[in-house]
């Protein structure tokens, strides 16, 4: 549970985060410009959602290390990955390729293999 918590805490960060700075769009080239929408994003709700997720993700890994070895733990975080990627072709229509598609399912095997060893 604790590992599940950390990924989708993590995924949920990750997504929202990308959302709220493609509606901002590219950082102005000027310095005082780019410092005010940095600014700007980082009093955005949420943003701030996304950050307040990251660090309860931590919180949960940090569970997640009372409980199992990292070299067991760790390989399940690629799963954040997997989420990511086919949450952003769904929401964000960001390509999916093949090499992606062969990449993704390399880390899933990865996870499955990692996954017997305890």
């Amino acid at each position: 549970m604790y590992i599940a918590l950390t990924i989708g805490f993590t995924v949920y960060g990750q997504l929202i985060l990308k959302w709220r700075i493609d509606q901002v769009g590219n950082l102005p080239d000027q310095t005082v410009s780019k410092l005010i929408a940095i600014i700007t994003l980082l009093i955005d709700p949420f943003i701030l959602s996304g950050l307040l997720s990251a660090f309860i993700a931590s919180l949960f890994w940090m569970a997640t290390m009372t409980k199992f070895d990292i070299s067991y733990a760790y390989p399940f975080m690629s799963l954040s990955f997997a989420l990511v990627f086919l949450l952003s072709a769904f929401l964000f229509a960001e390509p999916v390729t093949i090499q992606k598609v062969v990449g993704l399912a390399f880390i899933v095997v990865g996870i499955f293999i990692s996954s017997q060893s305890i």
